[in-house]
C-alpha cells in the first residue's frame, strides 16, 4: 500500500535576527549553529515526516516546504509574494528585543491578507537569554489572545 503524501507550505516570519533560520535548521537538519548569517530573499527547505496511520487505516506522510523568509528592520517590506499558497506560518520574535514582539501584529495582518485561511503559530525565541523580570512572554501571550 502506498503512502498518501500531504504537502504543506509553511512560512517562517519575523524581523531580522530573531532566529528563523536557526529554528528551520534545527527542525529540518537537527543542527544548531550560533553564528549569524542574514537570509536574503527566501531559502526553501523540505522536511518529510515519517508516515503515520490515520483513523481510516491509510498511511499518511506530511511533507513540509519551509520558506525561511528574510527578516526586515521594518515589517512593511514588500515580501507578500512569498506568502502565496502558504498553509501556515510560524511568526518568530526574539524575547530579548521587544520591538520584534511589537511587529508581530503587523506581520500577521500582512500574511493573513495574502493567505487568509492559513494557520498561525507564535514563537518567542531566545528565552534562555531573557532576564527574570521580563514582560516579553506576557506581551506575546496578549498578542496571541487578541488574534485567536
Amino acid at each position: 500500500m502506498s503512502n498518501t503524501i500531504i504537502q504543506k507550505k509553511i512560512c517562517m516570519l519575523g524581523m531580522f535576527g530573531v532566529g528563523k533560520t536557526s529554528l528551520t535548521n534545527r527542525f529540518v537538519y537537527n543542527r544548531f549553529d550560533d553564528s549569524y548569517l542574514s537570509t536574503i530573499g527566501v531559502k526553501v527547505s523540505q522536511k518529510r515526516l515519517p508516515a503515520i496511520q490515520d483513523a481510516s487505516g491509510r498511511m499518511v506522510q506530511l511533507n513540509f516546504l519551509i520558506w525561511d523568509i528574510e527578516g526586515a528592520e521594518s515589517p512593511r517590506k514588500p515580501i507578500s509574494n512569498y506568502f502565496i499558497g502558504a498553509s501556515g506560518a510560524l511568526l518568530v520574535s526574539d524575547l530579548t528585543r521587544p520591538e520584534t514582539i511589537q511587529t508581530i501584529p503587523i506581520i500577521l495582518n500582512d500574511f493573513l491578507t495574502v493567505a487568509p485561511g492559513a494557520k498561525i503559530l507564535l514563537a518567542g525565541n531566545k528565552m534562555d537569554l531573557l532576564p527574570k523580570d521580563s514582560r516579553a512572554i506576557g506581551q506575546l501571550e496578549e498578542i496571541a489572545t487578541e488574534h485567536r
